[in-house]
């Protein structure tokens, strides 16, 4: 399967709380539901098409106790979001959670990353990561990430949990596809490769590159 980090972020790289004042407060954080009015059709059916493609949901535990207070109560059979994450086998990685409720759950409790590439190593389409920010850095330091779908809003939040903030793995992404909805919002699909850089530079009064 191809691993996928799927999330909302804001200009400064926040993805803490952006759909609800009471979604993540952990951190002291103030400033949840920052999303909600840059909300539109076309993010509806951005997100609609990342769940269409997945075959499992690997989430970390905050993150998954967050969705399934929410998603659970969610019974409308044309909602995307709601069937997948209701219907879908589930992943938390978690240390302390031993009991799921949330049907078709399984942890991943030791040696996480190891378990996680086991499961891309299965056939299907996509292991689906959303919000869940320690676990989407773990990843992507561990350069298990396939595939990032980053939905941009046009504000920034200044302070919470960003994708990535200092120390990440350095990375350069190829830009795949990308779109702007009708209220700002950009949907940039991205798949990583090596880092590099280079030098701007003067030679016989031309500007160039030197790599």
């Amino acid at each position: 399967m191809k691993l996928t980090v799927n999330t909302f972020l804001s200009l400064d790289g926040v993805m803490q709380g952006p759909g609800g004042k009471d979604e993540d407060t952990s951190g002291g954080f103030e400033r949840g539901g920052w999303l909600v009015p840059s909300a539109d059709d076309d993010m509806g059916r951005i997100v609609d098409s990342w769940f269409d493609e997945a075959d499992a949901i690997l989430l970390g535990r905050t993150t998954f106790e967050m969705m399934q207070a929410y998603w659970e109560q969610v019974t409308e059979p044309d909602n995307a979001v709601a069937t997948a994450l209701n219907g879908l086998p589930k992943y938390v990685v978690s240390s302390t959670l031993t009991d799921p409720t949330w049907n078709n759950t399984t942890v991943l409790s030791q040696d996480f990353l190891e378990a996680i590439a086991e499961l891309k190593a299965e056939s299907g389409r996509e292991l689906q990561v959303h919000g869940s920010y320690q676990l989407a850095r773990a990843l992507h330091d561990a350069g298990l990430v396939d595939e990032y779908r980053l939905l941009y809003f046009p504000v920034v939040v200044g302070q919470g949990k960003r994708l990535f903030d200092g120390g990440a793995v350095p990375s350069a992404f190829t830009l795949v596809r990308s779109e702007t909805t009708s209220a700002g919002a950009v949907h940039m699909v991205l798949q990583p490769k090596p880092f590099a850089a280079g030098d701007f530079e003067v030679r016989d009064g031309k500007e160039g590159v030197r790599e």
